[in-house]
């Protein structure tokens, strides 16, 4: 994981959220300067531009991720336990570092500007192999199926939380959630249920 100083977490934290609720074209570095209490030179000689400020909040959000794979893989568990577990990480990291995930997802979509994600895709590829690792061990035992596509599962995970994240106000309403709690409590308990028993369906053999 790459190591950042108190001074350097305080201005990415703050990047972090300007970012994501006005926008990295909309959120100018005097205004994180402002926001981290440092000046604007400190900013420069930490992270030289806006764009590197950007990546260098990436990779701190996502580096660790590979750690926490290895550390679930290790342990005494049935490969069953090991996925439940891989999958209350994902959902636990997706909405601690909701704001991050919605910066990440607006600069890939739009590719308005070139950054150089060659570090990103280290991670992501990192944490794929400890991810397949995982899903391998289930197979070996005959516990899981050998014709799972297992690069779709990481998404299959994400992109029904995220998409549960972006339609807030219709899942509130639909299903009478009225508070911040509330909704938390959902996400922990019954979409994670939920996820779980998608996953598993996809990766077990058929009775």
């Amino acid at each position: 994981m790459t190591e950042y100083n108190d001074k350097q977490l305080e201005i990415l934290k703050a990047a972090e959220i300007l970012f994501a609720s006005e926008g990295f074209d909309g959120t100018s570095i005097r205004s994180i300067a402002k926001a981290a209490k440092v000046n604007i030179a400190m900013i420069s000689y930490y992270f030289g531009s806006k764009e590197k400020m950007l990546e260098a909040l990436i990779i701190y959000r996502t580096s660790d991720m590979r750690m926490q794979l290895d550390i679930i893989s290790k342990e005494d568990l049935t490969p069953s336990e090991k996925v439940d577990r891989l999958i209350d990480l994902y959902i636990s990291r997706i909405n601690k570092n909701k704001c991050m995930y919605q910066i990440l997802h607006f600069e890939l979509s739009t590719k308005k500007r070139i950054m150089d994600m060659k570090a990103f895709t280290d991670v992501k590829r990192q944490n794929m192999e400890a991810f397949t690792k995982i899903i391998n061990e289930g197979q070996e035992q005959g516990i899981f199926r050998k014709d799972v596509n297992i690069n779709l599962i990481p998404p299959t995970i994400m992109g029904t939380l995220v998409h549960f994240q972006m339609n807030r106000p219709f899942f509130e309403a639909h299903l009478g959630i009225s508070t911040d709690e509330a909704y938390e409590n959902y996400i922990e308990n019954e979409l994670t249920i939920h996820i779980k028993q998608t996953i598993k369906a996809l990766l077990v053999h058929e009775n």
